[in-house]
């Protein structure tokens, strides 16, 4: 292109990507069952992250308004509190609380990240909606709003790759709220555009507080942060009527793909439509980064064959995908709970020693204990091609782990291989009853038994969980 093509003022027609977004979101109507099946139990699990994430201080610290006095009385509510919030900062909230604990769920590709964590920006501003502009808004079009969240974020990670470039995955989050949150405050497609473009200005967060030797809490509240700004950029969009900009990616020199993506194009494996949230993943019986999930699962299922001998371990081989190998392999000393939940070596070690893994043992307390140093030092983790190319696979999205414990006497146990984990599609009928357990246990322990006993009962009534308004059924949440 000659510099006079660089210089030209001539406003260009939107890039594909954003036209593509916001087509999606205002024209296309959600009719897959299983999807909104999926999406209501990803609603309530969600929810139940975040009621749990209500007994962890360093959580809890970071909710309410952003300055005291900031509460707005009517405003969109926080879950498990009594703060009633403007949106954006609501959305910070909401999504600090369901994404802190690493419990949401997830979804794996080129990109990683976890698609619930835009119900910080859709229930703020549902919330908002309903009480504030008294729009009639239910749990069904929170849900429907949910699916497409998903499918954006869900959809961009499958071909492409952020975390390559050093941008964290909360990226994604941004783009698929503030394009969600566009439409629900009343933007059309040109307003989607336009918002949209302003999330790809902002370009991203780097990926460094969740590797070593950076690891740490911020990665708990990051999705938050998205959250909050993609409020910001829909407000801007739909009721403020700011200027977009229609090459924000492809501008040469200036726009996203030259500064940030090595001058590549987005790539996409598939329209818009469904499939990310009927393929989510559940985090349901562990806390653990997901790359980790059936390793953790095999290293159960070896508890009773090593807790006797744990001082006689002479190595374990862990196998998994190159990208457990990449973001969870992690030696030397850990620093604190984020350093912890992100370190393959350590949530294998636990359940290997205690016959468990909860959020709790990410602790320092739990940390302490020398046998898990002492595993974490007799540890190799190597990438299994299999399990990479299993990862990959579209009809498959494995994410497989396997754990062989050896002895100074020669022994060993057998090699436990796990391919997906019980929060996978292919374990739905399996997981559920588990995930419902995990919903049931976190309402009971945080909210009043009245509230928790409606909220059940809703659970298991979906046409008239569904039908609900969802100001009432975030009244349910308060505390």
């Amino acid at each position: 292109m000659s510099h006079a093509d660089i210089r030209s003022a001539a406003r260009p027609q939107p890039d594909a990507p954003m036209v593509d977004i916001a087509d999606y979101v205002i024209d296309t109507r959600i009719d897959s069952q299983e999807a909104y099946d999926t999406a209501r139990y990803m609603l309530l699990d969600s929810l139940a992250c975040a009621m749990l994430a209500m007994k962890f201080p360093d959580c809890v610290k970071h909710l309410g308004p952003l300055v005291p006095g900031g509460e707005i009385a009517g405003g969109a509510r926080v879950p498990g509190t009594a703060f009633e919030l403007d949106p954006a900062q609501a959305a910070f909230n909401i999504g600090t609380l369901v994404r802190w604990l690493d419990f949401n769920d997830t979804w794996l590709a080129a990109e990683w990240g976890h698609p619930s964590d835009n119900l910080g920006t859709i229930l703020a501003v549902a919330d908002w909606l309903a009480r504030k502009e008294g729009r009639d808004i239910s749990v069904r079009d929170v849900l429907g709003w949910a699916v497409k969240a998903h499918e954006i974020q869900g959809g961009y990670a499958l071909r492409n790759s952020f975390n390559r470039v050093g941008l964290d995955h909360v990226i994604l989050v941004r783009l698929a709220s503030t394009a969600v949150a566009t439409a629900m405050l009343g933007g059309g497609k040109d307003e989607v555009v336009t918002a949209v473009s302003h999330s790809w200005i902002d370009n991203g967060v780097l990926r460094t507080y969740r590797h070593a030797p950076n690891t740490g809490p911020r990665k708990s509240w990051a999705a938050g942060d998205a959250c909050r700004r993609a409020v910001i950029h829909a407000i801007n969009a739909a009721h403020k009527k700011v200027v977009g900009y229609p090459s924000a990616l492809s501008a040469k020199t200036w726009g996203f793909y030259d500064i940030a993506f090595g001058g590549k194009a987005f790539e996409f494996e598939r329209p818009f439509g469904s499939y990310v949230m009927e393929n989510v993943l559940f985090k349901i019986s562990y806390p653990a980064e997901f790359h980790a999930q059936t390793a953790v699962e095999c290293a159960m299922r070896l508890h009773e064959q090593v807790k006797e001998r744990v001082a006689e371990i002479d190595r374990i081989v862990i196998e998994t995908q190159e990208a457990g190998v990449r973001i969870i392999d992690k030696t030397g000393p850990l620093a604190n709970y984020a350093d912890r939940d992100h370190c393959i070596q350590y949530m294998v070690a636990v359940p290997l020693v205690f016959g468990r893994l909860t959020a709790a043992d990410y602790n320092d307390d739990v940390a302490a204990d020398p046998r898990i140093d002492a595993l974490r030092e007799r540890m190799e983790v190597r990438e299994n091609p299999q399990f990479t190319q299993d990862y990959f696979d579209p009809e498959k999205r494995y994410i497989g782990n396997s754990v062989q414990v050896f002895f100074e006497d020669g022994s060993s146990t057998d090699k436990v291989s796990i391919d997906y984990p019980i929060g996978h599609r292919r374990r739905r009928a399996e997981g559920i009853p588990v995930l419902m357990a995990k919903v049931e246990a976190a309402l009971r322990e945080h909210l009043p038994a009245g509230q928790a006993e409606r909220l059940l009962e809703l659970a298991a009534d979906p046409a008239a969980l569904d039908a609900l308004p969802i100001a009432d059924f975030l009244g349910l949440y308060r505390s």
